[in-house]
């Protein structure tokens, strides 16, 4: 199959890829990083450079493609964050009719069925509804759990104060997942046929923010390391002090204060289908690599 993936070599780009080539298929890989291209070849897919807002380029790097997947950046254009995500599912939406692709996996998120109170993830609300609207296109909303690699963005804090926290209890339920686990499902459903419009959850454990300060602290020798919970005030200011512009410090207390009310993982827990293989003290291992 010839295949077009967004997203680059991130997390989830690179993984998918090796993935998709080893089984045969003919990668394209699109990347707004020109110097990605040596990167992306070296993987022996083609690199195309350009961007995910852009319906022109994305409909001709489309063109005779089987699948196609979608993935918009988290944090797009450095202001007006939902805004860019909706303008970058039109384009992609546009393109993907305009050059007639019959398969689509789009990378979404829990919480993706909410309209608001979700930060971030509410651009991905939007972008659902913008793609079920695609009359020829089977199209897998993939909807992942919150990833095991923003547990890195707590590295300063632990080093620095010797805890970890957000605005919500330790006592939070949340669905977990590893970038591995989506390229696995990704890999998986853009070879199948498909039909209609499907929501899959793609998780790799539940579990709760004590348990994660525990089994994280214990593979980096500190076991009695804390999950504190903060105001939304000092989330928001910590974020602001840690240098992450205002707007994303909004967006991330807001999707903080989703997972707290419990809101954002409800869908998902009402069948609870765990289907990654990584689990938290899997990763656990990773992260004291990397710590």
């Amino acid at each position: 199959m010839k295949i077009t993936i967004s997203g680059s070599l991130g997390n989830i780009g690179k993984p998918l890829v090796k993935k998709l080539i080893a089984a045969g298929h003919q990668v394209t890989v699109i990347t707004s990083n020109s110097d990605r291209s040596e990167a992306i070849e070296a993987l022996g897919a083609k690199a195309a450079i350009g961007s995910v807002s852009d319906a022109v380029f994305l409909e001709k790097t489309f063109e005779g493609a089987d699948a196609v997947f979608a993935m918009t950046p988290p944090n797009m254009g450095g202001s007006n964050v939902i805004a860019n995500t909706i303008n970058a599912g039109h384009a992609f939406a546009k393109a993907i009719a305009g050059a007639q692709i019959g398969r689509v996996v789009m990378l979404s998120s829990i919480g993706a069925d909410l309209p608001n109170g979700t930060g971030p993830i509410a651009g991905l609300y939007n972008i659902e509804k913008i793609y079920e609207k695609l009359e020829n296109a089977s199209i897998t909303f993939l909807r992942a759990g919150f990833f095991y690699t923003n547990f890195y963005n707590d590295v300063p804090m632990i080093k620095g104060a010797e805890i970890m926290g957000a605005n919500y209890p330790a006592s939070t339920v949340i669905p977990y997942v590893h970038p591995e686990d989506i390229a696995n499902a990704a890999a998986e459903e853009l070879v199948k046929a498909g039909s209609g419009k499907n929501i899959r959850y793609i998780i790799s454990d539940v579990r709760t923010p004590g348990e994660a300060a525990k089994i994280l602290g214990t593979a980096i020798e500190k076991p009695e390391l804390p999950w504190i919970e903060f105001t939304d005030e000092q989330s928001l200011n910590g974020m602001i002090q840690a240098g992450l512009p205002e707007e994303f410090a909004g967006l991330y207390t807001e999707m903080g204060t989703g997972l707290r009310s419990g809101a954002i993982a409800a869908d998902f827990l009402k069948n609870k289908i765990i289907d990654g293989k990584t689990k938290l003290e899997d990763f656990a291992k990773e992260f004291a690599v990397n710590y």
